[in-house]
């Protein structure tokens, strides 16, 4: 006699509908009334199953308790013990394995509370695929988040893609499912095949894989993220420390498809490791501090440029693999680079085998389109009023800053998080539950961002891509701020190339769109970008973007990359922009470095490794960036010649520069210029000078002051400016 199985139950696990898998299958003590052991398995291409005891090696034939296949044997008087499988298919092949509902669940009840709860910040420990070994069997633990599932299943070439094998453990309210698979190591494909209400199958991609195939193709790939043996201890222990207000931070943005391909091999993508190679050697020489790399994560799109983000927890395959990035980003902490990464927590794509609808509901977005899509895009909403929603976001940033060493975050599209009715019409959009367009879910989750990654990973940094007047967005969330370190001045770079791209002649008419951002400029800690964004969809490249002959498209072009460098604020600049590129970025094709080997581009190119280093030299052009104690205006009511001045002051009093820009392409003798302090200035920057590309009407001497009272001070200095150029003087007597 043998313990029974209700008919309901058989047909619940054959039909694939049984949610609690381990109550059926593996081995269990039967109770009291019939002491013993029963073991189950589902085997559905399978003629015979054996169970194999693993202590003794006793063979056990199994009963076929459905036509599907479900096997079965009771063991009277026995407890549980380990065993293992052995299966004869219908043409008489035989193998073994592991049972994996013998094995026990492995996400303990501490953790579904902290996922319910929302504060489970390092979920992908217990989620995604994880390889692991329990008593003693290697194999793979997965976990997945699918509330509202009749069933999921882990499938693969491993089970022939086919659900019915594999049905994981739901995990109650918790909506957690999980399962050890036995013999799975890193690099085996799987994805969740997930059943719901009405009808709904689906095979999704796992969110938290930590790997996945190159597209087209579409599976997770079980990685192994703890390989890499780390060696930039001296930089994390360095950035920790660090006051990175008032440290120097320039910034190289990259899409890493497009800085440079291999044309003789089919124009393929470089791969992390060439990049580390070829990339960091070319941004070191130039005097950048960090790179900033377009969103890395999976995508399936090249043309979103990564922002249609599918895996967030992936590395793209079109580089290579996470332990490929994990080198690539040692190798930058060793030669003193910082990595910074575009993230996208505004929004995802609807690919199918994404998050969208991902359990046969709205899970990941909002149900209703008026808070849920953004129709400008395509895309869907992240649900931030959702705990399990922003515990998948918030683990996601502190992810990056703790397996791969990430230095900071630019968080991509925050004007669309911050407002319910961005980019909606009257009647597209629902108020907040004070009536306002404030999205206050979206606000809780990026204040809670910025302090938890700040907490946990001292010295990391928070960018704010953000183009509205919401106040205090770099200020602490303590008084009130949404917690960023840097906001980019999007203003900025609108007022500055509205005034550098028109023709020399009008702009002293327009005089204003240079002085205008000093009105603001210490209202947050900015960053000046000239991003990919301003050299896309018929904008033009930035060199082409200036007026005039050959000859003034690069001299105007050296004045504005001085001028921002003179400007309060961090800097960044897309690639491209430092040589003069002429093409507007194309994503597809590689940077057009032939240029490099012309003497203006190259030497455009020598200018701004200057710059940068200038930059990093003088602690008056980064000490004080975010206060009126670091910057002056000497003049700026020269609108006549357009011609602008002002100082800029480091920690040391007498840690002077003093920056003069001629914007006409006409040079100006013996114009003096007051000064902060008397003594002898040196120009240690001429944009004009021959070295950069310029005429080289150059101020050779060093310049003592004379006490002539000028623009409201009372020393002055008379000077040579040179056509479309930049002066900086430095006090150093």
């Amino acid at each position: 006699m043998k313990p029974i199985l209700h008919e309901a139950a058989i047909l619940s696990v054959v039909h694939g509908t049984h949610g609690s898998p381990y109550d059926v299958l593996g081995m269990h003590a039967t109770g009291a009334e019939m002491p013993g052991a029963v073991a189950r398995s589902y085997q559905p291409y399978a003629q015979r199953v054996e169970l194999l005891e693993k202590e003794s090696g006793a063979a056990h034939e199994m009963a076929r308790i459905h036509n599907d296949g479900l096997f079965e044997v009771f063991f009277p008087d026995r407890a549980p013990f380990a065993y293992r499988l052995r299966m004869t298919g219908y043409d008489g092949h035989q193998w073994e394995l592991e049972d994996p509902y013998r094995f026990p669940l492995q996400i303990t009840d501490f953790d579904l509370y902290l996922f319910g709860e929302g504060t489970h910040f390092r979920t992908y420990e217990k989620m995604g695929a994880h390889p692991m070994t329990i008593d003693g069997v290697e194999g793979v633990h997965f976990a997945v988040w699918a509330p509202n599932a009749i069933r999921v299943s882990v499938i693969g070439w491993f089970n022939r893609w086919d659900g019915r094998h594999h049905p994981m453990q739901h995990r109650g309210s918790s909506g957690l499912w999980e399962i050890f698979l036995p013999a799975l190591q890193p690099g085996d494909l799987y994805k969740f095949e997930i059943k719901g209400h009405h009808g709904f199958l689906a095979q999704k991609a796992d969110p938290y894989a930590f790997f996945s195939e190159l597209r087209p193709r579409s599976a997770s790939v079980v990685w192994n993220i703890h390989r890499h043996s780390w060696k930039d201890a001296e930089w994390m222990e360095r950035r920790g420390r660090a006051n990175w207000h008032e440290s120097p931070i320039s910034v190289y943005e990259l899409h890493p498809g497009s800085w440079r391909r291999v044309p003789e091999e089919g124009n393929r993508m470089l791969t992390y490791r060439e990049m580390a190679d070829q990339l960091i050697p070319y941004v070191k020489g130039l005097g950048y501090t960090h790179i900033e790399m377009l969103p890395i994560s999976e995508h399936p799109f090249d043309g979103s440029w990564g922002y249609q983000t599918i895996g967030y927890y992936a590395p793209t395959s079109r580089f290579g693999n996470p332990d490929d990035f994990m080198y690539f980003v040692d190798r930058c902490h060793q030669e003193g680079i910082g990595v910074l990464l575009d993230w996208v927590p505004a929004h995802f794509p609807k690919d199918g085998h994404g998050l969208a609808y991902f359990d046969g509901s709205h899970l990941y977005e909002h149900a209703d389109p008026r808070k849920g899509e953004h129709k400008d895009w395509g895309t869907l909403i992240f649900n931030y009023g959702r705990n399990e929603v922003r515990t998948f976001l918030l683990a996601n940033a502190l992810y990056w800053a703790d397996v791969y060493h990430i230095d900071g975050l630019r968080v991509d599209a925050v004007a669309s998080m911050l407002y319910l009715d961005y980019s909606r019409k009257e009647g597209e959009w629902i108020p907040n539950q004070f009536g306002g367009r404030e999205n206050l879910e979206a606000v809780d989750f990026l204040k809670k961002f910025n302090e938890i990654i700040h907490a946990e990973f001292p010295g990391f940094l928070t960018f704010a891509e953000e183009s509205t007047a919401w106040p205090m967005v770099s200020r602490p969330t303590y008084l009130g701020g949404l917690g960023f370190d840097f906001k980019w001045n999007m203003g900025w770079m609108h007022d500055m190339l509205e005034y550098i791209t028109k023709e020399s002649v009008h702009r002293k008419y327009h005089h204003n769109d240079i002085t205008f951002s000093l009105l603001y400029a210490f209202t947050e800690n900015f960053i000046l970008p000239f991003s990919h964004d301003e050299v896309v969809h018929g904008k033009r490249a930035m060199l082409d973007k200036m007026p005039g002959d050959l000859w003034q498209k690069f001299a105007n072009l050296r004045l504005l990359y001085a001028y921002m460098h003179a400007h309060p604020g961090k800097k960044l600049l897309f690639m491209g922009g430092e040589f003069g590129q002429w093409r507007e970025w194309n994503h597809a094709d590689s940077l057009d470095w032939h240029l490099c080997q012309y003497d203006s581009h190259h030497k455009l190119q020598t200018l701004v490794g200057t710059l940068n280093k200038l930059y990093r030299d003088f602690g008056a052009l980064h000490q004080v960036d975010f206060s009126w104690e670091g910057f002056e205006w000497i003049d700026f009511h020269d609108w006549e010649q357009s011609i602008v001045s002002f100082f800029r002051r480091g920690k040391d009093s007498r840690d002077i520069l003093v920056c003069i820009f001629n914007f006409t392409p006409v040079p100006r003798q013996g114009y003096r210029v007051g000064v902060p302090l008397p003594g002898v200035y040196e120009e240690v920057l001429n944009t004009d000078a021959d070295c950069f590309g310029g005429s080289n009407v150059v101020n050779v001497h060093t310049l003592n002051t004379d006490e002539i009272p000028w623009m409201g001070r009372p020393w002055s200095v008379p000077l040579t400016l040179p056509p479309l150029g930049a002066i900086w003087l430095r006090l150093i007597g």
